[in-house]
């Protein structure tokens, strides 16, 4: 007898070469959680069928309800339905009304319809037809025997997560052994060290029911909260008191929830004051610029920028002079608050956020390391500067995310301080 559970099979032998990031099985699990559909393993199996068979087959020996994602394409390697049917020595049938929708989709797109194509209309015998609202390839509901169900879903993300939520999450609402809905919210923590953080909050991170679990990434960290009741209403005011401890204990640490950035709550902060942003980039060569027009709407309040990369530049566009330059060098406090000061001033800005540093892997020095990062925050009340030692052994690109999210968070402060 198969367990009560859910597995997720994702196929593709890009995903076993590292190409591509497994991004469905992280989505589907969360999903699955939401539902509170218990789950316990999670496979991949590269373009073949025979192992394609044998994982299905152990699979069923475990779980109630398989889901796997890839495979349904129309290329020689696309093999998910042909093994699922061999699995259970099951025919394969050609569904007429599939293959005249597989044509009408592709030839509305002006695709030409290959021969090929065809063989996504066949499904094993028994199986009903899960549709794709966006794609060619269609999905199918499989019960190979009473117990077990598999649900299949093509590799495309956004394809699955159609598919997913129109007629997967019906279906296991009321076929997949759910044991309460699971509601979670993700704080998340700025200037505050994983560690630091799991001390603060020691106690509850004992709870079972919410649940209080950390997660670190480079500068940033966060705290996801779960809680499971009879209802998503019942579980997310289980929540309420939980986060609220949590915010009181933090303090300004905590800058957001769920899909929130130190940008986006930048943004925001700057709306509801009335003030706008320009930045000057040396070190970080406009990755807090960006950072900043990756937020919907920043437009109101984010003026512009200057990548300053050469002294040249840094002269002529910002007005820092030859002095500072020639006496403290490009990397300094006073080179980068003259930055802050040129690009409020020629930008016309409330607030100007400046960096320059050594990102590396050359141009360090014993005076001037790799890894060290000076920043500035012109406003108006004046100009502070901070110096940051990220350390060579991070690499550039952790160099530089690291000064993007320490300026945001020093401008972030400094407007929450104003409120």
């Amino acid at each position: 007898m198969a367990e009560s559970g859910v597995e997720v099979l994702c196929v593709g032998t890009e995903l076993l070469l590292g190409d591509i990031l497994n991004g469905n099985a992280r989505w589907i699990a969360e999903q699955l959680a939401a539902l509170g559909l218990p789950h316990y393993r999670q496979t991949v199996v590269g373009d073949n069928k025979d192992r394609l068979v044998s994982a299905v087959r152990e699979a069923s020996q475990r779980c109630r309800v398989l889901v796997t994602t890839g495979g349904l394409g129309p290329t020689p390697d696309d093999l998910t339905t042909d093994a699922l049917a061999a699995a259970f020595e099951t025919p394969l049938e050609e569904r007429p009304e599939l293959w005249l929708e597989i044509q009408r989709k592709l030839s509305a797109g002006g695709r030409p319809v290959a021969p090929s194509n065809r063989s996504q209309a066949f499904l094993p015998r028994g199986a009903e037809v899960l549709p794709n609202p966006k794609g060619s390839a269609p999905g199918m509901i499989w019960s190979p025997r009473p117990d077990f169900t598999i649900l299949t879903f093509p590799g495309v993300p956004s394809e699955m997560q159609a598919m997913w939520t129109e007629t997967a999450v019906p279906w296991l609402q009321a076929h997949g052994g759910a044991t309460g809905i699971f509601v979670s919210r993700q704080l998340r923590f700025s200037g505050l060290g994983e560690s630091d953080l799991a001390e603060q909050v020691a106690d509850l991170l004992a709870s079972t029911n919410p649940t209080v679990a950390p997660y670190a990434s480079l500068g940033d960290v966060k705290l996801r909260l779960t809680a499971c009741a009879s209802s998503a209403d019942a579980a997310a005011q289980m929540l309420v008191p939980l986060e609220a401890e949590l915010r009181r204990r933090t303090g300004d640490h905590c800058y957001g929830v769920d899909e929130d950035s130190l940008a986006s709550v930048v943004i925001s902060l700057l709306k509801q004051q009335d003030q706008s942003l320009a930045v000057a980039e040396s070190c970080t060569g406009g990755a807090l610029a960006a950072a900043l027009t990756a937020v919907a709407g920043s437009s109101s309040v984010f003026q512009g920028g200057v990548i300053a990369y050469s002294n040249a530049v840094k002269q002529g566009l910002l007005g820092v002079s030859t002095d500072l330059l020639m006496t403290h060098g490009a990397v300094s406090q006073p080179v980068v608050e003259a930055m802050a000061r040129g690009a409020r001033e020629r930008l016309n800005c409330d607030w100007a956020i400046a960096v320059s540093g050594i990102a590396g892997p050359g141009g360090g020095s014993a005076e001037k390391p790799v890894g060290l990062v000076h920043l500035a925050l012109a406003g108006p009340h004046g100009c502070e500067a901070w110096v940051h030692r990220f350390g060579e052994r991070r690499g550039r690109a952790a160099i530089q995310r690291l000064s993007v999210i320490r300026g945001l968070d020093r401008l972030r402060l400094r407007l929450l301080a104003q409120v």
